[in-house]
């Protein structure tokens, strides 16, 4: 691109006296002026659709027209626009995460109204076929492990204890087995009965903190307007 210059300095002329061969505008150097004019010209850009060739710079505050959402044509971007494609990425109800940064969204990318979100819980999927988890932020589960104390009995079943015994025999004299009536005791024969009760010690516990899954924590948002 060129800037037209002139080269015949036309004026000066004017104040030349008459007779002078130089107060005379000749063929060629108008020839020469339009010929500037004609190559400053063909290399300006067109005001309607431009081709730029090289690296165009643009002034600071350059204002231009913002394309339509959802654009994907190869028209230039502005500010605007990529403003509005960031804030449809991240539309009301959605989660923001930073691993490291805790400053509100607003700040970070520009736009919408955040508030912290789920603090001291993790996320779990939709599931329309689970009573815990068909609600959209339904809230459940518990921090600390819930496993009741609690105590097993067993019962020996009642049984018996029998202690055998001798008699004197009265027809042979002999110390025999008790058997029949005619024999005397000479020990008796016992039986008792007996239950024990076996008792086995208290088991499970109930832990604070010890319910959680493995996690890591990072910082949540959720767009509300």
């Amino acid at each position: 691109m060129s800037d037209y210059t002139k080269s015949t300095n036309f004026a000066t002329k004017d104040n030349l006296s008459s007779g002078n061969a130089l107060k005379i505008v000749k063929g060629t150097e108008i020839d020469t002026e339009f010929n500037n004019i004609a190559t400053a010209i063909a290399t300006k850009a067109d005001l309607a659709s431009p081709t730029f060739t090289g690296t165009p710079t643009l002034p600071t505050g350059t204002i231009a027209v913002t394309q339509s959402s959802g654009s994907n044509t190869t028209t230039i971007a502005t500010t605007a626009f990529v403003q509005a494609a960031i804030a449809l990425l991240y539309p009301v109800g959605s989660i923001y995460i930073n691993a490291t940064v805790s400053t509100n969204p607003a700040t970070l990318l520009g736009f919408g109204t955040w508030t912290a979100f789920g603090a001291g819980r993790v996320m779990v999927g939709f599931d329309s076929g689970n009573a815990l988890f068909d609600a959209a932020e339904e809230t459940g589960g518990n921090a600390d492990a819930i496993t009741v104390s609690h105590t097993h009995t067993v019962t020996d079943p009642t049984h018996t204890h029998t202690q055998g015994g001798t008699a004197l025999n009265i027809a042979s004299g002999n110390y025999v087995a008790v058997g029949s009536a005619s024999d005397i005791p000479y020990a008796s024969t016992s039986t008792a009965a007996a239950s024990t009760g076996i008792t086995i010690n208290s088991a499970g516990s109930s832990g604070t903190n010890a319910n959680y899954q493995p996690y890591i924590t990072v910082y949540m948002w959720k767009r509300t307007a």
